[in-house]
């Protein structure tokens, strides 16, 4: 494994997108258990890209227009309901002693969608994989599933970190309704910036 291959998926990882944000908002609504479920449900949302692309799904996705548009005005579409139930949902932000928790499994059920809509994960993984796999390597799809893997642990990694970071900032706004009500607006807000750049997106 290279030491490019690291620092590139570590740009990627880390560059602030639907699944970091869904993090960051967990961490800080319900704390750091919650943000650390949100990573992995993010992380799992990447693993049928990564099939797709191991696979040559991701060349049918890539070679037919219908099916890519299809899937990319689904995830338009989710990230837009995303941003009407965070603005309107005020428990996605305050935290009171007797509120029902959300349970694990609606959480990464979220998560996994978030990833799973989008289109531009599994063309990413079409194009990204194979510049690190030498051409006629005989091991070739095994080199792939590996650097696969490893971009599944980086990506449940940072987000778990921004997750539980949002969490350590938790205390310090939970009490302020003001600063809340702004957090509330500023996580619809950017995920009705992702559905826009979503919806520009061109194969």
């Amino acid at each position: 494994m290279s030491l490019a291959f690291l620092l590139t998926t570590l740009v990627v990882v880390a560059t602030p997108g639907t699944g970091a944000v869904f993090s960051i908002a967990a961490g800080l609504s319900r704390g750091a258990k919650a943000g650390v479920i949100a990573a992995l449900g993010c992380t799992l949302g990447v693993l049928p890209h990564m099939i797709a692309a191991i696979t040559g799904l991701a060349a049918i996705l890539n070679a037919s227009a219908i099916a890519f548009q299809t899937i990319k005005w689904l995830g338009v579409a989710y990230l837009l309901y995303l941003a009407w139930q965070t603005f309107r949902d005020k428990s996605l932000i305050e935290v009171e002693a007797d509120a029902a928790p959300v349970s694990a499994w609606r959480v990464i059920r979220t998560a996994v969608l978030i990833n799973l809509l989008n289109p531009k994960l599994t063309i990413f993984f079409f194009a990204f994989l194979p510049q690190f796999v030498p051409a006629g390597e005989a091991d070739g799809t095994l080199h792939m599933v590996g650097l696969s893997l490893v971009f599944m642990a980086l990506t449940f990694l940072v987000f778990a970190l921004y997750g539980v970071f949002a969490a350590t900032m938790r205390t310090q706004v939970i009490s302020r309704p003001k600063v809340m009500a702004w957090l509330r607006r500023t996580f619809a807000a950017t995920y009705i910036l992702l559905a826009g750049r979503l919806a520009l997106e061109t194969r």
